[in-house]
């Protein structure tokens, strides 16, 4: 048996398993998002369904009488064409690669494309709730995952060593992490509390009033972001540890010399050798934010006014609340998308960092 054959060997059960569980699923989600398919009339009459194609895709992004006028949104698209000319420019002058350039020109263009369109008369949008949910989940990545991300990278920098101080404090900072999100979401809620929160009690102790978190919806919002970086922290810090571990000592010896210590030695050695750790640790939860359900749901129920109402809770609402597994589907894949574009530009970037 050559190299090959035993490698193919090797992977035949793994690819069995991934193919039964996640391709094969996927591909049955494009295939019912195709179909106008109510969960309960399909479950007592498998013939009920029926193929509508793109239909759902449809009612779910686009409307009815919808037009595109170059000033329909003016601030939005003044940007998207000031950021293709800076993409333009900027390749020609040399100042961004060919990669950068592109994204920014590609981003600048959906700037200038996708605020364009809007209802003409007597046109409406087909789902009211379904952008305003992208638009929460995309905010709740964007403040998450730098959050999760840069506290997990200063906890590991200050709890990198041998001590058996720092290996406690490894301990307690990583056993959020095996929390179940029930349990996670019952902690804060308490911590939340204005009237018996410990947040709450301090803010009496200061003299101040307590803040109703959960029911403002200004403040709702960061108070699931503020749950899910302290629920998160464990597995991104181990990461960052397991980076600055194998950074060669001699380097921050010889940098030593030069006088370059502390804060100064994290941002010339620790950061460029942690790259690709970052851009792991960063399209990680990326992937993993995208997802999020069991804080939303169970910490303010997506209120209050839908402030909080996230994609993945309102595919749920949509799939067995309302029966319409079909547009659910198809929500499911555009979040999907969603995810993989955000994803791939991380990569880009963090390529780019690499060549550099």
């Amino acid at each position: 048996m050559t190299e090959g054959q035993a490698a193919a060997v090797l992977l035949l059960p793994f690819l069995a398993v991934y193919a039964a569980f996640l391709v094969y699923p996927f591909l049955n989600g494009v295939w019912i998002s195709l179909h106008d398919w109510n969960l309960l009339a399909v479950a007592f009459n498998p013939d009920a369904r029926e193929f509508i194609g793109a239909e759902n895709y449809i009612r779910t992004l686009w409307g009815r009488n919808i037009e595109w006028g170059p000033f329909a949104s003016p601030v939005m698209q003044t940007g998207g064409v000031l950021g293709i000319g800076l993409a333009f420019f900027g390749y020609r002058s040399g100042r961004l690669t060919r990669a950068t350039a592109l994204a920014l020109g590609i981003a600048g263009a959906l700037f200038v494309l996708m605020p364009g369109f809007h209802p003409g008369e007597g046109g409406r949008w087909y789902d009211r709730r379904f952008w305003p949910t992208v638009g929460n989940t995309i905010t709740f990545v964007a403040l998450a995952v730098p959050g999760v991300t840069l506290t997990a990278l200063i906890l590991a920098a200050a709890l990198d060593g041998e001590t058996r101080a720092k290996a406690v404090l490894r301990t307690v900072f990583f056993m959020s992490q095996v929390l179940s999100v029930t349990v996670v979401t019952l902690i804060w809620q308490i911590m939340f509390s204005p009237r018996q929160g410990l947040i709450a009690n301090v803010a009496q102790a200061l003299g101040g009033s307590p803040i109703v978190w959960l029911t403002d919806q200004q403040l709702a919002m960061a108070a699931i972001v503020i749950t899910t970086i302290w629920w998160s922290l464990g597995i991104a810090m181990i990461l960052f540890l397991a980076g600055i571990q194998d950074i060669s000592k001699d380097i921050y010896e010889a940098a030593a010399i030069d006088n370059a210590r502390g804060i100064r030695a994290f941002r010339y050695i620790t950061l460029p050798n942690l790259k690709r750790t970052i851009t792991l640790v960063v399209v990680l939860q990326i992937i993993l934010h995208f997802q999020v359900f069991g804080q939303a749901h169970l910490m303010t129920q997506g209120g209050p006014n839908d402030s909080t109402q996230v994609l993945v809770r309102y595919i749920y609402q949509t799939a067995f609340r309302d029966s319409e597994l079909g547009k659910a589907s198809a929500m499911a894949v555009v979040l999907f998308l969603i995810m993989g574009a955000f994803s791939l530009v991380q990569f880009i970037l963090g390529r780019e960092g690499d060549e550099r």
